[in-house]
């Protein structure tokens, strides 16, 4: 788990924030879906940054040092992280399916006011719903996890399922399944250019089932498990324990979506490959530049010098 936090968060950090830099300036040139894929950027970023605190609490035996509400404010990045990430891989799902299978129809409808404002409402929505975190109780030592499931979680854990993982399962399933059936009844695209459409559409399935699918049935399992034994703390103890060590590496996994994202809707686009392609060959040239002054400064230095030894 280490070593997994840690290499998400080494290249996960410069990743997004490039996407965050080529999703802003494709933003401020209109760009619809670029506003929805810069939220999500932040969301990453802002994630991202507590990882190396999780990464001490794993070091420290699931032992938290850092004081509870340390632990509170980590708990609730991470949670909010999760669903605010599947909500805007729905928004982007929307955002193609109208460009691609209701391209027409779709003109002078896509604005990025109502892009700006429906991702307002996601961090806004989010933040709201898992604000008890906040409330709730923390054994000593340890940081949300190996917590009892009572009613109030069991409920919860049952709402986080539909609403924060079947339901926007369904969306991006279906959207992404009109826009490939758009695609290959299209003559304007080539043999070529269908199988790229499709293989990203596939990757973008792939990576929200990894991803999510796994923390999410785990969640689902333990409120059924509730609702099954019911009054028999014993065996529900006993059930959960069992499922400690495979939810632990369930969570962990979900972390790898912090990488996917940019990787899959960003850094894969013909567009923000020409853009890196120019930065790169800008840096190549500043630093091609940078080689010549130094060379030449060195040259007047020891022209100088000789001109001096010769003087002496």
């Amino acid at each position: 788990m280490v070593v997994v936090y840690s290499t998400v968060c080494a290249v996960g950090l410069p990743a997004n924030c490039l996407t965050a830099w080529l999703t802003l300036l494709q933003a401020l040139q209109g760009n619809v879906l670029a506003v929805y894929l810069f939220c999500l950027a932040l969301c990453e970023l802002l994630y991202l940054s507590t990882l190396p605190l999780w990464v001490i609490y794993i070091q420290n035996q699931h032992r938290w040092m850092l004081g509870l509400q340390a632990c509170k404010v980590t708990a609730y990045v991470f949670f909010c992280n999760i669903y605010i990430s599947v909500l805007f891989l729905c928004c982007v799902s929307c955002d193609r399916f109208m460009a691609v299978v209701y391209a027409l129809e779709s003109r002078g409808h896509r604005h990025q006011k109502t892009a700006i404002f429906i991702s307002a409402s996601v961090f806004i929505l989010v933040g709201l719903v898992h604000y008890p975190v906040f409330e709730m109780e923390q054994q000593q030592g340890t940081c949300f996890e190996a917590l009892p499931t009572d009613g109030r979680i069991a409920r919860y854990h049952y709402l986080r399922f539909a609403a924060g993982f079947a339901i926007p399962l369904s969306i991006i399933a279906f959207t992404n399944h009109r826009i490939i059936r758009s695609i290959r009844l299209s003559v304007g695209l080539n043999a070529t250019q269908k199988a790229k459409v499709k293989y990203s559409v596939a990757a973008i399935v792939l990576i929200f089932l990894v991803c999510f699918a796994p923390y999410h049935l785990v969640l689902l399992i333990k409120a059924i498990a509730f609702s099954y034994y019911g009054g028999d703390t014993d065996t529900l103890c006993a059930f959960e324990a069992s499922l400690y060590k495979v939810s632990t590496v369930f969570l962990c996994l979900s972390t790898a979506n912090s990488v996917a994202d940019p990787i899959i809707y960003v850094l894969a686009t013909d567009h923000s490959r020409q853009e890196v392609s120019r930065i790169h060959k800008e840096w190549q040239h500043h630093s091609a530049l940078s080689t010549k002054s130094r060379k030449y400064t060195l040259e007047i230095k020891t022209q100088m010098h000789v001109s001096a030894s010769s003087v002496l």
